[in-house]
């Protein structure tokens, strides 16, 4: 071959690299096809080669994990399974509403927030309050009702391997009891009014009834198909009864109930679905009321700790101390202490778990926005995360509605350096975490910064 062709051939071989660059790339965004987050669209380009993957259908065959001024890392999708992801020894999570979930923008922006921090946990939105599924689900009822209308992760394999090749655990977050979409379908597995028709609470809104087996099977089957995509962690939350004033609860009627109380069917279905789940290897776990990590009778909405705690794999409490009421623990404003909040809450968890053979491991919600005064930041968000460490709690997840968490409250990947210690709000002060005993007159390991 003369000079000439061998120069002819490399340019071709550049353009050629050029072409499948530019069709990777699309202005910045990951490849991950066509995802949509509201009025924001990936731009149309060639379509990638593909295959499928779980029950989702065509995945892309590359994606881009970094940001542009990285080479591009070519990526093999492979069906994913529960075993692929390994539990990290200390949660350290936050919550991925739907949305920001299936924004390519959103979610580079939050594997990034891992990739520098502590953090190594997902929760994701699969089925929220609104009722609506947010992948493509092919489970027959949630077609038949129209609850795929309002996909937002359009691509659900394709980003659990993006969270596998960072190093991150996925949990599928699924609502169960309060979705409109079904009951509005389906109101025959609604709770129902004594006045005639559906019942509604104070907000107008329809919630499923927890006695129904049609219900626990509907949510059972959504768990499994995401389980087989390769979620590791199903994580019910609404798995209760509503909370509404009594005049309107006075009405609420509960076909099937017959003589079996709230707390018995809340175990009942908890029970089931972790049975029904175990053949796909996954752990089945509840968030659940901070209430009722202190009190010591349902207040209403069947969970009782010692009714489910020993029914789950792990059970999240959501010790918000903006949910607390006036007086709570003796404090006159909760929102004010989170840590002294947090720390009692999950204290009487611990307490209560040591009693009952089989209970669940315990994993922390914490409060990461603002509710009232102070508005909570670094030091208030610190003060929660020293708090479970304090309590023997070292697993936690942070929530935030929208998705958007407080950095600075979080340690860095490669940890502080030597000189450095977070601060934290405790005893209405913001101090070192060191100094959290000495302020509120106790005495007690100052060192203990992190889980051991």
């Amino acid at each position: 071959m003369t000079a000439q062709a061998i120069r002819l051939m490399r340019q071709l071989l550049a353009l050629l690299a050029l072409f499948v660059l530019a069709g990777c790339e699309q202005a910045g965004r990951s490849p991950a096809s066509e995802w949509k987050d509201g009025a924001e669209e990936a731009s149309a380009g060639a379509v990638e080669p593909s295959l499928t993957v779980g029950l989702e259908g065509p995945v892309p065959a590359s994606s881009r994990v970094h940001d542009p001024s990285t080479p591009v890392t070519v990526v093999r999708e492979v069906a994913l399974s529960p075993k692929d992801f390994v539990r990290p020894d200390t949660v350290r999570g936050i919550y991925l509403n739907a949305w920001a979930a299936g924004s390519p923008r959103r979610r580079e922006a939050l594997l990034d927030l891992a990739r520098r921090t502590e953090l190594n946990t997902f929760v994701v939105d699969i089925k929220d309050a609104s009722g609506f599924l947010s992948h493509d689900s092919q489970v027959p009822l949630a077609r038949e009702v129209g609850a795929t209308r309002d996909l937002r992760i359009r691509n659900l394999p394709a980003f659990l391997q993006l969270m596998r090749e960072n190093g991150v655990y996925p949990i599928a977050r699924i609502v169960i009891t309060k979705d409109p979409v079904l009951a509005e379908a389906r109101p025959d597995l609604a709770i129902q009014d004594s006045a005639g028709g559906v019942w509604l609470d104070q907000d107008g809104v329809t919630w499923l009834n927890p006695y129904s087996r049609e219900v626990w099977d509907y949510h059972v089957d959504v768990a499994r198909e995401v389980a087989r995509m390769g979620f590791p962690e199903i994580q019910w939350d609404y798995v209760r009864f509503p909370d509404a004033p009594r005049d309107l609860l006075a009405r609420a009627v509960y076909p099937g109930a017959g003589s079996q109380s709230k707390t018995d069917a809340i175990r009942a279905l908890l029970g089931y679905s972790r049975e029904s789940l175990r053949p796909e290897g996954v752990l089945v776990t509840a968030d659940v009321f901070g209430v009722t990590t202190s009190y010591r009778r349902d207040v209403g909405i069947g969970q009782l700790w010692e009714s489910f705690v020993d029914q789950v794999d792990v059970v999240l409490p959501m010790v918000y101390p903006s949910h607390y009421w006036t007086g709570s623990f003796r404090y006159e404003r909760p929102n004010a202490h989170p840590y002294e909040i947090v720390r009692r809450a999950l204290r009487d968890a611990v307490a209560r778990s040591d009693t009952i053979p089989g209970a669940a491991s315990i994993c922390a919600w914490l409060q990461d926005f603002t509710l009232g005064e102070p508005r909570y930041g670094v030091p208030e968000v610190r003060a929660q995360i020293q708090a479970a460490y304090d309590a023997g709690v070292k697993d936690w997840i942070l929530w935030n509605p929208g998705s958007r968490y407080t950095e600075a409250a979080l340690l860095p990947a490669e940890g502080l350096p030597s000189w450095s210690e977070p601060v934290m709000r405790v005893g209405g002060e913001v101090v070192p975490i060191s100094r959290r005993h000495e302020v509120l007159g106790e005495a007690g390991d100052e060192s203990r910064s992190h889980p051991r």
